[in-house]
C-alpha cells in the first residue's frame, strides 16, 4: 500500500482527475495549498505598497494505492499535470503502514480502492 501525493497547478486538476479516471483511480482527496518551488516570483503592488508574492496557489492531491497502482498512478498525474513550464509540479510515493475503512472496518489492502 502506498500513498501517492501530487502537487500540481490548479489549472491541471481537471485533466488529472479525468487521467486518473481513466486509469481506474477513484479514491483520492484534493487539498488547495500554497508553496514555493522553482517559480518566478511574482511581484505586485497592493493598497500602494509593493509586496513580492512568493507562495502559488497549487493543488494536492492524496490518494492510497494498492502497490499495482502506483505505477498508473504517477503516469497518469505526470502526463495530465504537464505543461513543460516550471512549476508542473511534483509526485511523492509513501510507504502506508495501516489503512482502515471507517464504515467497514475493513483493514490494509480491503480498505484500499482499487484493489487489484
Amino acid at each position: 500500500m502506498k500513498l501517492v501525493k501530487a502537487i500540481i497547478r490548479p489549472d491541471r486538476l481537471p485533466e488529472v482527475l479525468r487521467g486518473l479516471y481513466a486509469a481506474e483511480v477513484y479514491g483520492l482527496t484534493v487539498s488547495r495549498v500554497r508553496g514555493h518551488g522553482g517559480e518566478v516570483e511574482k511581484v505586485e503592488t497592493y493598497r500602494g505598497t509593493t509586496v513580492k508574492m512568493e507562495l502559488h496557489d497549487k493543488i494536492m492531491l492524496d490518494i492510497g494505492v494498492s502497490e499495482p497502482f502506483v505505477d498508473r498512478t504517477v503516469k497518469a498525474i505526470c502526463e495530465a499535470a504537464y505543461t513543460g513550464e516550471v512549476g508542473d509540479g511534483k509526485i511523492f510515493v509513501l510507504p502506508v503502514e495501516r489503512i482502515v475503512r471507517v464504515r467497514t472496518k475493513e483493514e490494509d489492502r480491503a480498505a484500499v480502492t482499487p484493489v487489484r
